[in-house]
């Protein structure tokens, strides 16, 4: 390459990344981040101070950004494994656990807009994945970091009953008058099957102190995780729920925003194990820079093909 040739590959690259395509600040993949979410145009929103024992059948659009994760199983066809969050138009948030024994994209659909888990609707969409995205610091024994990103092939059109969620961009103040939910498609006991209609259930989200005593997870609950359900064990998600969003509903921006992503916890509805969540704001610049990586990657491929003539118990269903 010439003395002269690298300027110009830089300038046609700014160029570039200033364009619809590969700009972090205007394509669709990082628009919704600060546009219009957390919405929920197809229902009215929950009363506040009513209580949800267990689990119960969800209104339809209820929480238009929940999202199924399948993977395709020869002579099977595609079965849902775990939960996801609808966070722009071509991004879902998720669990690294739910897709680390198998990363190739070409295995996975992502469905928006199910309600029945095997009957779809006339707003159901279904999109295959394009690339996945995994925390480099996942640590499966641990739990920490567990965190990925799909990126999908098609850009989803939002409409009543799929809409993306809103992600924080620092810990909100969470405390006991904050409706905060839990919804998937997961088993409803502990080594029981999963429910065809999507379910959603209220949750308390209870200290870490409290989570942290010697007769509850003793301490090895760490800053970014959250714990939530509770202490009698009767509201809980289990496997199948895993990448699944706990959102809270902030009545001042009239919003609902993704606090945590479904990952772990001992069985499933046990007194003093309630399940423990990916605290969302942590990864938010996680979450941006790997965006602005991908924007930058499709940068540089552009410019060089234009250059260069023709070249722990985890909630998951296994």
């Amino acid at each position: 390459m010439g003395p002269g040739l690298l300027p110009a590959l830089l300038v046609l690259l700014l160029v570039l990344l200033r364009g619809e395509e590969a700009s972090p600040r205007r394509s669709p993949a990082s628009q919704s981040l600060v546009g219009a979410c957390g919405r929920r145009p197809a229902v009215s929103e929950l009363a506040t101070g009513s209580r949800i024992i267990g689990g119960r059948d969800a209104p339809r659009g209820a929480w238009p950004w929940q999202v199924s994760l399948q993977i395709y199983h020869i002579h099977v066809g595609y079965h849902h494994v775990c939960g996801g969050s609808l966070i722009s138009h071509n991004l879902v948030l998720t669990a690294a656990h739910c897709i680390r024994k198998n990363r190739d994209p070409e295995m996975w659909t992502a469905v928006i807009g199910l309600h029945h888990l095997y009957k779809d609707d006339s707003y159901t969409v279904k999109h295959q994945v394009k690339d996945i995205l995994i925390h480099s610091d996942f640590e499966l024994a641990t739990n920490n970091n567990d965190v990925a990103l799909i990126i999908l092939t098609k850009s989803v059109k939002y409409n009543a009953y799929i809409q993306p969620v809103c992600l924080p961009k620092t810990s909100p103040v969470l405390t006991d008058e904050t409706p905060c939910y839990i919804s998937g498609w997961g088993n409803t006991k502990e080594n029981g099957v999963g429910e065809h209609i999507l379910q959603e259930a209220q949750v308390d989200i209870i200290p870490l102190r409290i989570c942290n005593k010697l007769d509850w997870y003793a301490g090895t609950i760490s800053l970014k995780m959250i714990c939530a359900g509770s202490a009698s064990g009767k509201i809980d998600s289990c496997q199948g729920d895993s990448g699944g969003p706990l959102v809270c509903y902030f009545p001042n921006a009239t919003r609902y925003y993704q606090v945590g992503i479904t990952s772990a916890g001992i069985g499933c509805g046990r007194p003093k194990y309630p399940g423990l969540y990916v605290r969302t704001a942590n990864y938010r610049s996680w979450i941006d820079s790997q965006l602005l990586n991908k924007a930058i990657s499709v940068g540089i491929q552009f410019v060089l093909f234009f250059l260069i003539p023709g070249r722990m118990l985890l909630h998951t269903v296994l």
